[in-house]
């Protein structure tokens, strides 16, 4: 039967160019007609209205045209573009495969198509009623030239949320696509795109559209885990386990970053006169720690008295650390840096200032250091917590301290470090960006190069982007000699599982995306899989998530990145912060609100979805971006707490020497809740999710154990469940368990 004359009127006028031979592939669970000219595509569920989730694009000859048995087949431009369509129970699959390089259109979504709303993983996943001004004003604006679905997505996908049905187009091939927003009267139209290149024909656009069954909001992210468990990229975190049982220790266990890893602590220091004498001494070590000293920092070592007050201690502390750290980076990220000898140069700089100080110093050479210490370590530990993943903020804190982290070791916790081999800098240039020191081969072989043979500039324009599979031998080398010396049992990658991927045109080394991804997992994978620990990067995002097991990133992402309230300007209430001062830095312990829409886009909970976890909750254990700690944002802090109870995903905190003894109340608060029931929860699925009021403040999440656990977003008393529920707070119901209660309110 022709789709034209299927069509009311009113449709034909919207898609007047359907007046054609359609197909028409039926089941018995819905009907999806398709122009092979345009790619315009209507769905019926059976017994429901149709619904035009594509209204095509501009008509293409077609040829070729074969169809039966719930498939169909065809060309454009002779053959130059290949198309497929086949219908399998509640499955429409669509494949495009093209012989020629360009951009394809592929998906026109009208605004009506939405329905009663919008689902789409930004990070972690969000909701957008239909009509809702702020969906239509954020998202043209937010995707701009369009969302690369590998890297802007947590899942490449997004849903339609039709009431008694939902519709959700998975993109299985996430790479090289585009997707792109624009308001309209009737909802928010989208459009699909997919540019093939040379080094990516053999890898065709391929897509899904699912119908979910009832008013099941993870319907489609259910159906993309049930594909990557075909396509074997899921593995179930009690795979990991069994494989490498250093994994367990992440069940459980709320995530902080330590900042402070200098050589030394403003409490090792017990002499203050005698240190200062030391300092401005003509020793050959405090003439070279001086000669690092910035031009004001000298002027004050010059004019401070014995008894320096408090913010001289401040400064003069960070700059003796900073000189000890350019001096061994001095000794050891030269042109070709000689990784076997970082723990070498570090311990005997750090023994030859022991010694040279060491009349000013504290008896207990062990106990020395910022907030990674074998002291602060012993803190954590003294205050209950048993289960913790502490991330140094570089390795050089590890090298300076490595028996704070067998301290962090024996307590039970997973001691880590960041680390990164995504940009590689010109030897000699900002060797304070430690990851980026890659040495001159890296940087001159392994920089990616684009389709005009220019190198592709790194992070924030320096240096340059890399292959994974170049610089992988120096990762193998820098992360063996790193463990040897410091003894991290847990490792962090930044950008590797971030979905961020490029076409490589280095003559011999061509790589298209979807190879740079396999590349990403690949380093990710080797570092688990050969010192048998835990591995996390950043985000986390489902095209780049084999070889991880946690991420950091995807529960809130990075957000108002150019935005100058935020960045720039330090007279807005919003501005994030300074990276000072050392060990402390604003931009993670400053205190701010959060500007709208970001607020309520990622924060609102009527926003809010988890999609992820729906996917992922029983394989990749995942957090807020390291920028954003639970603390940072002061109009978010309960929403943002008891969005992690409900999904089942831990905490994150940033911590100082100086911050530690309050937030400390925090991380254990949280721990009394959130630990227990993540212990039984980590390894099982999260299976449903439902919103228990008109306003979607009170919210239900079901696993596959039969656990409900059901949150009062609402400022006043809600009943949920037979059961009244305090505001702010969270009812976990475990099978064979008594009900347990969490308050938001009283971890602040």
């Amino acid at each position: 039967m022709s789709l034209g004359r299927r069509l009311a009127p009113a449709c034909l006028a919207v898609f007047p160019a359907w007046a054609f031979a359609g197909i028409v592939l039926t089941t018995p669970d819905w009907q999806v007609e398709i122009d092979p000219a345009t790619l315009a595509i209507v769905a019926t569920p059976t017994g429901r209205a149709p619904v035009p989730v594509s209204s095509g694009n501009t008509a293409r000859q077609v040829g070729k045209l074969e169809t039966g048995g719930n498939r169909a087949s065809w060309q454009w431009e002779n053959g130059a573009i290949r198309l497929a369509a086949r219908l399998e129970g509640t499955d429409l699959l669509l494949t495009v495969h093209a012989e020629r390089d360009g951009e394809i259109a592929l998906i026109n979504q009208p605004g009506k198509a939405m329905g009663r709303g919008l689902m789409l993983p930004l990070a972690e996943g969000s909701y957008f009623p239909a009509g809702d001004p702020l969906g239509q004003r954020f998202l043209p604006a937010h995707a701009k030239a369009g969302m690369n679905t590998s890297q802007d997505l947590g899942l490449p996908m997004w849903g339609l949320d039709h009431g008694s049905f939902t519709l959700s187009w998975l993109i299985l091939n996430p790479f090289g696509n585009t997707l792109s927003f624009t308001g309209s009267v009737d909802g928010l139209a989208m459009t699909l795109t997919h540019r093939t290149t040379p080094l990516d024909r053999q890898e065709p656009a391929l897509l899904m559209l699912h119908l979910g069954k009832g008013n099941d909001l993870l319907a489609g992210a259910r159906r993309y885990r049930r594909w990557l468990k075909d396509e074997h990229r899921f593995v179930a975190l009690a795979d990991k386990i069994r494989a490498r049982p250093a994994i367990a220790k992440l069940v459980g266990a709320s995530h902080a970053y330590l900042w402070g890893n200098g050589l030394l602590g403003e409490g090792d220091i017990r002499d203050w006169p005698a240190w200062l004498a030391t300092l401005k001494s003509e020793t050959p070590l405090a003439r070279d720690l001086r000669r690092h000293f910035e031009p004001e920092e000298r002027r004050l070592l010059g004019r401070v008295t014995a008894l320096p007050d408090r913010y001289q201690k401040r400064v003069l502390l960070a700059a003796f650390n900073q000189a000890a750290a350019q001096l061994a980076r001095d000794a050891t990220l030269t042109g070709s840096p000689d990784w076997d000898n970082l723990g070498p140069v570090y311990a005997k700089l750090r023994d030859a200032v022991y010694d040279t100080f060491s009349g000013s110093l504290g008896p207990d050479r062990t106990r020395f250091g910022g907030t990674l210490s074998v002291r602060n370590v012993n803190a954590l530990e003294e205050a209950g917590l048993r289960r913790l993943w502490l991330g140094a903020e570089s390795w050089e804190g590890g090298l300076w301290h490595p028996e704070a982290v067998a301290a962090g070791i024996r307590a039970g916790f997973l001691m880590s470090t960041y680390d990164s081999y995504e940009t590689a800098l010109k030897p000699g240039i900002r060797q304070d960006w430690l990851s980026a020191q890659l040495g001159e081969r890296a940087y001159r072989d392994c920089g990616i190069i684009d389709a005009a043979g220019k190198s592709v500039a790194g992070f924030m324009g320096e240096g340059r982007y890399t292959s994974a599979a170049c610089v992988r031998p120096i990762l193998q080398k820098r992360v063996t000699a790193l463990r040897e010396a410091a003894g991290f049992n847990s490792w962090f990658l930044d950008a590797y599982a971030t979905g961020m991927v490029f076409d490589d045109y280095r003559p011999g080394k061509q790589r298209g995306q979807a190879g740079q991804a396999v590349d990403n997992e690949a380093s990710m994978a080797w570092v688990g899989e050969r010192f048998g620990m835990p591995v996390g990067s950043e985000n986390g995002n489902a095209a780049t998530s084999l070889g991880i097991d946690f991420a950091h990133g995807m529960q809130v992402p990075v957000l108002g990145w150019g935005d100058a309230d935020m960045q720039k300007n330090r007279a807005s209430p919003y501005f994030l912060g300074r990276w000072y001062p050392d060990g402390e830095p604003e931009v993670f312990f400053k205190p701010v609100p959060l500007k709208e829409p970001f607020r309520t886009v990622y924060f609102a909970p009527e926003y809010r979805l988890p999609l992820y976890q729906a996917v992922f909750h029983d394989s990749i254990i995942t957090t807020n971006h390291w920028l954003y700690d639970n603390l940072k944002f002061t109009n978010v802090r309960d929403d943002n707490l008891l969005a992690q109870m409900l999904y089942n995903v831990p905490p994150l905190v940033h911590l100082s020497t100086g911050t530690l003894p309050a937030r400390i109340r925090v991380l254990t608060c949280v721990d009394r809740f959130f630990r227990p029931l993540h212990e039984r929860l980590a390894t099982v699925a999260l299976t449903g999710f439902d919103w228990l009021s008109d306003d979607r403040k009170v919210q239900r999440t079901r696993f596959a154990d039969g656990t409900e656990l059901i949150a009062n977003f609402s400022n006043e008393p809600r009943v949920a469940a037979d059961r009244a529920l305090a505001p702010l707070s969270l009812l976990a119901q475990e099978p064979g368990k008594p009900p347990g209660i969490f308050s938001a309110k009283h971890c602040r």
